[in-house]
Order: C-alpha cells, then sequence, then structure tokens
C-alpha cells in the first residue's frame, strides 16, 4: 500500500490495477496489533472490553470479547434501500484499507490482506444505500463490509449476487477470524462516504472538461469573437478556476478557423444601419463560461484535497499508537469534512447541469441563436420534429438536480440515545452527490448529440477545431445524424457512457491531433 491521491485511487478501482501490500504496511499493522494486545490487561479500552456508544460504561468480560465484536458487526448490519453499485463499493474497500493500512488500528494483518485479496478478485459484499448518519463513521455501510468479510451475507461477484460462502469457495480464501477488534476498526470511520466521494471526484472532473469542451464548440459554431476566454480578460480576474477554465477553451479552440478575433472584424459606425445585425456580445451561456466553470473547478479541486486528506488519515476510533505507547480516544470518525465538501459538489455540479441546459435551448432556438432551425430540425418543420422531444428529459433533469441540492451536512440528527448527537449525513451527502453528477451527464450527452447535429446542419466539421472534430467523430460513433424522427433514449444513453467512461484529459491529447 502507498499513500492514495486521486490519479492512485482512479488506477486501482476504475482500472482494476492490482493493490499490493508492501513489507512496511504489513510490519506496522503487526505492530499495532501486536502492542494492543499486549497493553491491554488491566486497562479499560473502548470497544475491546467496553460496550459501545452510549453502552460503554458496560464492562465486558474477557471471554466474551471475541464474541462482542460478532455481535457489533451482525447487529448494525441493518441497511436497506437500494445496494450500492460495485464500484462504489470497490472505492469504500480501497478506503477501508488505505486507513487500516497506517497501523493505528490494532488489527490483525490478515484484515488487510483478505481486504486487498478481495479487492483484487473483484468480489463486493453487498452494501445498502440507506444505514449511516456518518458519525462513527459509515457505521451500517461498514457493517455489511465487514458482514462479508467474516464470510456472512452476500457478495456482488462475477456479475451475479451470491451467498459469502460461494465467493470464499472460489476464490479459495478464508473469512476473516476476529482476533481482538477487527469488528470495531472495520465499522468505524469514514470509508464509504470518502470512497463514494472519490469516485464523485473523478467523475466531476470529466464532466466539466467535457463541459468547457462542448461550450468552446458552441461557440465555434456561433462563429463567436474569442476574447471571453482570452489569456489578458480573464489574468484580469485573479481567481484560479476562472483562468484554467479559460486557458482549456483555448487549448479546445486550437486548429479552428470558425472563431473570430475582435480586432480582426471591428464593429465600425455605418450611418445606414442604426441595429447591428451581428452580434456584439453572445449570451452569457455561450461568453461567460469561465466565470460559471471556473467556481465549479475551483471546488472540485478544494474537494479532491479534502478526499484525499481523508483516504490517508486514520478515521477509527480508539487510535491505537504503538510508536507512542498510548490510546487515544477521540472523533476521528467524524465525517464533517467530507460531508461539506460533497454538498459543495453537488452545488456546483447542478450549476454545470444548469449551464449545460441553457446552451442546449440555445442551439434549440432559432430566435436566440439565429442560425439554426427550430429544434436542430433537419426535416420538414410541423412533419418532423427534430431534438424537440430530447429537450424535455434535460429540463426535467436539471429540475431534479436543483431539488436534490439541499444540504445534508446541515441535516444532523440525533441517534445511539443521543450519544451521536451531532452527525456529519456524509454517505447520505456522497450518494446525493452521485446522483446529481449521473444526472449531469444526461443533460450533457442531450447537448453533446445536439452540438454534432447543429455541426452536420451547418457543414462546418473542416473548419472546426482539432478539439471539436475530435468530439464529433466519437459523438457520431453513437449518436447519428438523423434527418427523420428517431426514437433518441438508446443512442443518448450511448452517448452518456462513451463521456462517462472517457479520460478526456488523456485520451484527447492521445487521439485528438493525430
Amino acid at each position: 500500500m502507498y499513500n492514495f491521491d486521486i490519479k492512485a485511487f482512479e488506477r486501482v478501482v476504475i482500472y482494476g490495477e492490482p493493490v499490493t501490500l508492501d513489507t512496511h504496511t504489513i510490519e506496522r499493522v503487526t505492530k499495532s496489533f501486536h502492542f494492543l494486545v499486549n497493553y491491554l490487561p488491566g486497562r479499560v479500552i473502548y470497544g475491546v472490553n467496553t460496550g459501545f456508544g452510549p453502552m460503554a460504561q458496560y464492562r465486558i468480560e474477557r471471554a466474551d470479547a471475541i464474541q462482542l465484536q460478532y455481535n457489533l458487526i451482525s447487529s448494525h448490519s441493518s441497511g436497506m434501500g437500494q445496494l450500492i453499485a460495485p464500484v462504489q463499493v470497490r472505492a469504500l474497500m480501497l478506503a477501508r484499507l488505505s486507513t487500516l493500512s497506517l497501523g493505528f488500528s490494532g488489527i490483525h494483518v490478515q484484515t488487510v490482506q483478505l481486504l486487498a485479496d478481495l479487492i483484487n478478485n473483484g468480489a463486493y459484499p453487498c452494501v445498502y444505500a440507506h444505514g449511516g448518519v456518518g458519525a462513527s463513521g459509515d457505521l451500517v455501510q461498514l457493517a455489511h463490509l465487514a458482514l462479508g468479510l467474516i464470510g456472512k451475507g452476500k457478495f456482488m461477484f462475477r456479475g451475479a449476487i451470491v451467498p459469502a460462502v460461494s465467493v470464499y469457495g472460489a476464490l479459495n480464501l478464508k473469512p476473516l477470524t476476529i482476533h481482538i477488534r477487527e469488528g470495531l476498526a472495520l465499522l468505524n470511520g469514514t470509508s464509504a462516504m470518502t470512497g463514494i466521494g472519490a469516485l464523485n471526484i473523478i467523475a466531476s472532473k470529466r464532466l466539466l472538461y467535457f463541459t468547457v469542451l462542448l461550450s468552446t464548440v458552441i461557440n465555434e459554431l456561433m462563429e463567436a469573437y474569442d476574447d471571453p476566454f482570452s489569456e489578458p480578460l480573464n489574468a484580469a480576474k485573479l481567481h484560479k478556476g476562472q483562468n484554467y477554465v479559460a486557458m482549456l477553451m483555448r487549448r479546445y479552440a486550437a486548429g479552428g478557423s470558425l472563431l473570430r478575433k475582435r480586432v480582426d472584424f471591428p464593429f465600425r459606425e455605418n450611418d445606414d444601419a442604426p441595429v447591428f445585425e451581428d452580434h456584439v456580445q453572445e449570451s452569457y451561456s455561450l461568453r461567460c463560461v469561465p466565470q460559471v466553470a471556473g467556481p465549479v473547478w475551483d471546488t472540485i479541486i478544494n474537494a479532491q484535497s479534502v478526499i484525499e486528506n481523508e483516504l490517508n488519515s486514520v478515521n477509527d476510533n480508539p487510535v491505537i499508537d504503538a510508536s507512542g505507547c498510548a490510546i487515544y480516544h477521540g472523533g476521528n470518525f467524524h465525517g464533517d469534512y467530507v460531508a461539506l465538501e460533497m454538498d459543495k459538489l453537488k452545488l456546483v455540479i447542478t450549476k454545470l447541469s444548469m449551464l449545460t441546459e441553457r446552451q442546449l435551448n440555445f442551439l434549440l432556438n432559432p430566435a436566440i441563436n439565429k442560425r439554426l432551425p427550430p429544434f436542430l430540425n433537419a426535416g420538414r418543420l410541423g412533419l418532423n420534429f427534430g431534438m424537440q422531444g430530447m429537450q424535455y428529459p434535460a429540463t426535467s433533469t436539471v429540475a431534479e438536480n436543483q431539488a436534490l441540492s439541499t444540504s445534508l451536512y446541515i441535516h444532523s440528527l440525533p441517534s445511539n440515545n443521543d450519544n451521536q448527537d451531532i452527525v456529519s449525513m456524509g454517505c447520505n451527502a456522497a450518494l446525493s452527490c452521485s446522483v446529481v453528477i449521473e444526472n449531469a451527464y444526461e443533460v450533457l450527452a442531450i447537448n453533446a448529440a445536439a452540438v454534432c447535429q447543429a455541426i452536420d446542419i451547418l457543414k462546418v466539421n473542416d473548419r472546426l477545431s482539432v478539439a471539436g472534430k475530435w468530439l464529433h467523430q466519437n459523438v457520431r460513433k453513437h449518436f447519428p445524424f438523423f434527418i427523420a424522427d428517431i426514437e433518441g433514449s438508446e443512442p443518448l444513453i450511448a452517448v452518456k457512457e462513451w463521456l462517462k467512461s472517457t479520460d478526456i484529459e488523456n485520451d484527447f491529447q492521445q487521439t485528438g491531433n493525430e
């Protein structure tokens, strides 16, 4: 194991890079375990020889200590709702492995080795969306992870939901044996919200890149002026995100001949034309992309920093400090940092979907764009409908995003006999954010289809930027140019899946300039 940044996390969770446990990891975990075993006699340590939560005042005798851990796992395996997706379970497993590998949890090394083996073999315990409140960590979600590790419950394995016992038989693995506090160590932490949050960061970055690319191509189609994303104009404002987005637009615009420079096409006073036929400047959804998408980028980057910190942090309780020969009781399991960032991320992704919807409306409305037929209809007006029916899911989905964007971070409700009297709702926040991101990709897919329909109607493919040609070529593999009306659902879903699965940072750099 090693410290995880988002790129390393992505290589394992998205691209299947194997997890390896190096010698230092094994030594740290083993040292922590043996310290706890030797430190325990004669001392009271929460969750080892006491009950849990408000029942911590009850002493647990040595004869019952192992059963205590099994009872914790079973009693908290109470999740409901939908199963979270396999990739999300893989993410939470990696997040839990990361924190346990730091050597502050007093667990047997079998725990981290089994987690690594299950990740590497694509075996994911069934984890439910509903249950965690995000303080004492993601107790219910992680209980279902622990349930799978001790050989109970069900797994998502090789495309099916199967009993745990069949997974262990197929992989020739042994379930986890509880030694001292493995139950509490597995449950007590932020790994569900953090793993899902890391996936949200990855998906949000791709979403932003494609939104900026589509924004650039729409400006090209309108033969707009390029000064709104010029370096001098944006450098006059000091926000990093705005300047980064403007730089992206300049990069994506390279190689095209449609955009105009204002110095080459100046407006001059003409006594015979009191009203300018050409746009002096474009609508905000085209002209203000750096100012709208810039705060989105800044929010993503800040959320990434928080998630990376959490991935590499000790987030259970108590903390077993073998080097300092001490045990500390506290609240590192509390998920407020992650919950707040997921709420903020959800908010800006909703705004990004609103920008996309406004651009779509711009393309479909001839009264605004003044270049394209109504609804990008390449057939007979009145008889054919173009993309009229495809606008509705974009509008309704943005409305859903707006409704979902209320904060979970501030919706603390007391629980656990008021022991957990202020909680984060972090897993709820991360899962809600993932829904908003998924919705935003649907809106983006519709806009991508519209942009490519507009390219073909205007017949400007040869004058597009290199990035615009790359986009058009790839979208057209899934969504055809159409004259007669088509059923849009399947091709739109195909475009959405292409957008989600494409690492535009690398894929465009590798293929876009060929």
